[in-house]
Order: structure tokens, then C-alpha cells, then sequence
């Protein structure tokens, strides 16, 4: 049989060198790769010895290989070797003549059928990238049968009814119940040049002592996107599945490259055109997940996080559905994967959205608690007509990894005051327009570079780049931009970039305002306030409008609702009217929706809450458009000013001045611009 296989991938090897892609060629291809996907499944089905087989699948892979290979640079070929390719007629009649001309039986072709009219398949997306990857072992699929279920105990609880009442051991537990699972010491931990808190150390060591399921579900700007990456680092959970909101996932890629750089990650934009196929970890946004679901499930992932998990609390939801989903198909294939799901959310307040997470992680199965959770409910003695039931089942809940930490439980590990940049991708026409912009300033300020080293060469020999011609081409710009009115500067695009970016800073307050209570929302424009407000709207979150252009009357009023009220989650603020003069402290997070020019001005505004009278940490979440100039802006303005040095002694000293920062950001640009230009000569 083998021969025969061997003598067809020959013939296809042959035509294909020639160029010769045919209809025949595309059957004969298709037709081998489904005989030797048989053949595979047969020898492992077979009833050889462990040599015999070993033997006979190393000839197949061999095989195999030859044929993608040959294939290599033809991808309507490679798309044929998907497991969710459809066969052709043609292919399966010319596999039965193959089959026979072997000398082995084949079954009976059977009758034709009437076709039955059927729901249109739901369209899946296989990434080229991900066919590259199967192609370093093109036939040997995830072996799913490896992973066994845990098995249950006989247990007297087997009758009752469990699911109601583990809910109410939540409801009914006292104020003092702990909340998180007993965590083990850890010693102080370093981790891609940067050293863990203690709190996140002790989750990690869990992980690397074998625990494997985590409802983490520490408060925001703990730290959770690093305890997640570190503790799939412990546990080897590689490749890792994340999934995530939109807002957040460049946010993710860029922390696995401070945590784990040793191991690569990448986003999956759209239809994955773009993504590594042979990276450890996989990014996926809950937007996009319906049409990878697919593939992913057959990617053979040993880990999964779900990042603000309150998302799948409606189980009848599709992105609900393509999360079990895929949870199932990584626990048949892994025997003991690491699971993790992540919220900010108060457990007590609305448990019952927790079903889908506990779901996800496997302590339940829809319908009753799984083995796990069942023996430990077993071991505890009680049934739910006892009244010790329910104090014992939950804290077997929360042995099975619930953690939960409140900023004031850990407020020794961390600062308390400190910024965390969270970079968003501006996509579709508004991220498009940006950059063409930001492209086009460059273009303009090397025409001019160059024209004016072009009149200075009969006087002096410039090597390399004129760094004080730079400076120079930089002032000119700014003289003719502050002359013409131009919107076209660097003053104009950072607007544009606030306002794309309105709608993701936006959606990420209110994630924080659901999490863990008040936050405060800086903005510099108008427009980008605007914008805010109505997204708020739209999504039923309250909030308070702090602008200039108030009465002093109409601005108290709205303050003291920010303060008094505890349904008003956010204070929407202007950074330049709200950032002086007010007492805010009653919130701990604060996002900052577009950038300030000056350190000392991002300071007051941070400072609405970092104040004498606050009790908590408090997290600036500064919105950055990455792979813009905004995410330049943000260094200048933090080497400029020396955050480090403010954030220690809480100094309000202006250092430098939005002039200064403008004309730094355009020698930057020009400066990376010319950089990029020689290096393109150079080559």
C-alpha cells in the first residue's frame, strides 16, 4: 500500500515541479492525503506490536512529508490537507482505484441518495499560517483520546440537586467567609528582568506546585495578565489559548514580551492573515473568535485564559458557546490543562453568572459538579439538608482556585501611586487615516531635511545624520504650523488620535467601573468627552460630567454625585478644567484617555485621587494608540519630566513645556525616518 502511495506522491512531486497545477493533479494530491490520513488511523488501530507500529508511521510521515513539501509553495494545494477540507467525488473515486490497484478490499460503493436541504455550514477560517505549521507534521493530528476524565467516587451526594444549593452557600455566606483559596509561600520571584509582587509570586508557585484551574479574580491593577502568563510558564502549559476583549489584546502581546520573552506570542487580526502559526501563545478577540473556533479547537492547546470572563456569563451566548467549546476540546486533549479565567467582578454580587465560568474551568458540566468538585463536596460529609452543607461547600469551591485579592489586602506589595500603560490598536479607516498622516509629516520633514543639507554641501561634509539640522527642520516646522493653523502637526494629529481612541478608553472604564467601583475619566477635548458619555449611555453606566465651561454651581453638584451617589460610577472630567482643585479620592483607578503634554499636568490630574484622605493604591490607566505617534509622545514626555522622580516626591515642578514635547516628537520622527531611509540604501 505504502508503495503504491509513494509512486503517486512521485507523480505528483513531478507535476507540480513543472508547474503544472491541473484539475487531475489537485485529485491525485487530495487523494493521497486522504489515503494516507486512512492509513495512519489503521496502523494505530492495528493489532501490532509497539515496534511494528512506531515503524510503519515513521514510513508514513515520510510520505507524508514528501507530499506537503511539494506542495509548499502552492496554497490552494496546503488548504487540501485541512481536516475540514471538503473531498471531492473525483478525489474519493481515484482513492478506491488507488485501494484497489494495492489488492485491498474496499467497500461497496453505496447507492446514491436523495440530498436533503441542510442549514448552510457556519464559514471557518484556517489561517495560512496555521496550514504552514501542520505541515511540519501534516497528518498527525491532535491525539484527543489521550486525556482521560476524572472519575467519580460513589458518593451519597449522587441524587441531590447540587448546583442551587453551591450557589446559595455564596449567598448565604458571612462577611468574614474567606474569599480566595490558601495560597503556598513562595520565595521572591524574577521573571523577564522584573520581579514579582508577592501576591502574584504565591499564585505562580501554585501553579508550579500543580494546581491547575484559577477563577483569578483580584481587583484591577494587580497584576493579573502577568500571573497568567507566569503561571502558564510554571505549569508548561504551551501552546496557550487567550481570549480576550478587543480593547485589551495588544495589551496582552505586549506584557507576554515583558514576562515571557522566550516565548512568542501573536494577535489574531481579522482573518489571521497576519499571525505566526508557530507561536507559544495565541491572542484571540471574543469578536472575532466564531470564525477561528475551528481551528483552534484542533491546535492542540495545553492551556486557555479567559480574560474578563464575565463575558461568557450568558451561556446561550455564540461567544459563551465557542468558549465551552473549545474548553472541552483542550481538556480531551490535555489530561490536566491549566485553566484560567479572569474578572474583576465581586464574586457575591451576582454568582449566578458565575455558571459559565465555573463551567469553563471544569468544576461543573452544565448539570452538576464534575469529579473534582463532586469528591470534594463527598469528603466534606454533608448533604444539602444539613445545615453545615453550605459553609464546607463553598469553601470546596474555593479550594478548587478561586483568588481573590482587594487592593487594601495587598496595598504593602504595591505603590501607591503608579501608572500602567495599556496600548489599543486603532484599526478600520481612522486608524488607516492616522498613519497615512503620521507617513506623510515624516515624508514632508525629510523633503525639507534634505533639501536644506542639499544647499549646505558646498560648505561643510555632513556624515551621517545632521542632528542639528534636524533640530532646526523641526523649528521651521513648528513656525509654519503655528503660522498656517495647520491641523497637519504633531498638535493636530494627537486630537485625531484622541478621538479614535475615545470609544476604547471609554469601553475600558467601564470594565473598571464594573470591576472594582468608581473611576475617574481624563480627557483633553471635548469631542473626545462627548464621546465617552454616549458610550456610556448606550451601556446603562451613570457617571458625572465635569467640564469648563460650568457654572460653579452645576459643577459641585455633579461632583458631590460622584462622591455621594454610589450608583454614579464615573467622573467624566476634563484634564485641563478638573485637573486642579478637586477632591476625588472616593475612586482609586483613573484612566486617562488622552495624553497631557507635561508630566506635572498628568500629575494633578492623577492627584484628584491620590490624596490625603485616600486608603488605596491608586492605578493610572494611561490609553496609548500603539504603532502611532502617540505611543512616542508618551516616552518624551516621561523621560522629560522624570516620572519616576514625581511619582517618589510627588513634586508638581513643570520640566519642559508642550513646545518642547512637539519639538522633540518631530525631531523623533524625523529622526527614525532618516534612520529607516539608510538602512533601505544599505541594503
Amino acid at each position: 500500500m505504502l508503495s503504491v502511495l509513494a509512486r503517486s506522491v512521485r507523480e505528483v512531486e513531478g507535476a507540480l515541479r513543472h508547474g503544472r497545477v491541473t484539475p487531475t493533479t489537485r485529485t491525485k494530491f487530495q487523494a493521497v492525503a486522504l489515503l494516507l490520513r486512512e492509513e495512519r488511523a489503521r496502523v494505530k488501530a492495528g493489532e501490532l506490536t509497539e515496534r511494528q507500529k512506531t515503524e510503519q508511521l515513521k514510513r508514513i510521515d515520510g510520505v507524508a512529508k514528501a507530499l506537503a513539501m511539494g506542495a509548499v509553495r502552492e496554497p490552494t494545494l496546503l488548504a487540501l490537507l485541512d481536516e475540514h477540507a471538503a473531498v471531492s467525488d473525483e478525489a474519493r473515486a481515484l482513492a478506491r482505484e488507488v485501494l484497489l490497484k494495492a489488492g485491498v478490499e474496499v467497500e461497496p460503493e453505496p447507492e446514491p441518495v436523495t440530498p436533503v436541504e441542510e442549514a448552510p455550514a457556519k464559514p471557518r477560517v484556517v489561517p495560512q499560517a496555521v496550514i504552514t505549521r501542520q505541515m511540519a507534521n501534516p497528518f498527525l493530528a491532535p491525539d484527543f483520546s489521550a486525556a482521560r476524565p476524572a472519575t467519580i467516587r460513589p458518593t451519597p451526594l449522587a441524587g441531590w440537586e447540587l448546583l442551587g444549593p453551591l450557589l446559595r452557600s455564596f449567598e448565604r455566606a458571612s462577611s468574614g467567609a474567606p474569599a480566595c483559596m490558601e495560597l503556598p509561600e513562595a520565595l521572591p520571584r524574577i521573571a523577564g528582568g522584573r520581579e514579582l509582587m508577592p501576591h502574584q509570586a504565591r499564585l505562580v508557585q501554585a501553579a508550579a506546585e500543580g494546581h491547575r484551574t484559577f477563577l483569578l479574580a483580584d481587583e484591577p491593577g494587580l497584576g493579573k495578565t502577568a500571573q497568567s502568563l507566569l503561571a502558564a510558564e510554571a505549569a508548561d502549559a504551551y501552546p496557550l489559548l487567550v481570549v480576550v476583549p478587543n480593547v485589551v489584546k495588544t495589551n496582552w502581546a505586549r506584557e507576554a514580551g515583558l514576562w515571557t520573552p522566550r516565548r512568542p506570542a501573536t494577535v489574531i487580526q481579522g482573518n489571521g492573515d497576519s499571525i505566526d502559526g508557530f507561536a507559544d501563545i495565541v491572542v484571540v478577540n471574543y469578536e472575532v473568535l466564531d470564525r477561528h473556533v475551528g481551528w483552534l479547537g484542533d491546535f492542540g492547546f495545553r492551556g486557555m485564559v479567559v480574560d474578563e470572563a464575565h463575558f461568557i456569563k450568558n451561556k446561550s451566548s455564540q461567544r459563551s458557546k465557542h468558549v465551552l467549546e473549545l474548553a472541552d476540546r483542550i481538556r480531551n486533549f490535555t489530561p490536566r490543562p491549566l485553566m484560567m479565567a479572569l474578572t474583576g467582578t465581586p464574586l457575591i454580587n451576582d454568582i449566578e453568572d458565575f455558571l459559565a465560568i465555573w463551567q469553563f474551568l471544569g468544576w461543573i458540566d452544565g448539570e452538576k459538579p464534575r469529579a473534582d468538585l463532586m469528591n470534594a463536596l463527598t469528603a466534606t460529609g454533608y448533604n444539602p439538608a444539613d445545615p453545615g452543607f453550605y459553609p464546607a461547600a463553598r469553601q470546596a469551591v474555593v479550594d478548587q482556585g478561586i483568588v481573590r485579592r482587594r487592593k487594601v489586602d495587598v496595598a504593602a506589595d504595591i505603590p501607591a501611586r503608579r501608572i500602567a500603560d495599556l496600548p489599543v490598536e486603532l484599526d478600520g479607516a481612522a486608524g488607516r487615516s492616522i498613519r497615512a498622516a503620521e507617513q506623510e509629516l515624516a515624508r514632508r520633514l525629510v523633503k525639507r531635511y534634505t533639501t536644506a543639507l542639499d544647499a549646505r554641501r558646498g560648505v561643510e561634509v555632513v556624515e551621517g545624520i545632521d542632528h542639528d539640522l534636524v533640530a532646526q527642520v523641526a523649528r521651521w516646522e513648528q513656525k509654519d504650523a503655528a503660522e498656517a493653523g495647520s491641523g497637519d502637526n504633531v498638535f493636530g494629529m494627537m486630537r485625531t488620535i484622541g478621538q479614535a481612541k475615545a470609544a476604547l478608553a471609554a469601553d475600558y472604564a467601564a470594565q473598571l467601573a464594573r470591576s472594582a467601583g468608581k473611576v475617574v475619566f481624563f480627557a483633553k477635548h471635548v469631542d473626545v468627552m462627548d464621546a465617552a458619555e454616549e458610550l456610556f449611555e448606550r451601556q446603562g453606566v451613570r457617571f458625572s460630567s465635569i467640564r469648563g465651561d460650568q457654572t460653579p454651581r452645576v459643577r459641585q453638584r455633579n461632583i458631590d454625585a460622584f462622591v455621594q451617589d454610589p450608583e454614579v460610577a464615573i467622573a467624566v472630567c476634563s484634564l485641563t478644567a478638573a485637573g486642579v482643585g478637586l477632591n476625588l479620592q472616593v475612586a482609586s483607578n483613573v484612566v486617562l484617555a488622552e495624553l497631557s503634554w507635561t508630566a506635572a499636568e498628568q500629575t494633578q490630574a492623577i492627584d484628584r485621587s491620590h490624596r490625603i484622605g485616600q486608603t488605596m493604591p491608586v492605578t493610572a490607566w494611561r490609553i496609548i494608540a500603539a504603532q502611532t505617534i502617540d505611543a512616542r509622545i508618551a516616552e518624551l514626555i516621561d523621560s522629560k519630566a522624570g516620572l519616576a522622580a514625581v511619582a517618589l516626591d510627588g513634586s508638581d515642578e513643570e520640566i519642559g513645556n508642550s513646545t518642547d514635547v512637539q519639538h522633540a516628537a518631530l525631531v523623533a520622527l524625523l529622526t527614525d525616518a532618516l534612520t529607516s531611509d539608510s538602512v533601505a540604501r544599505a541594503r
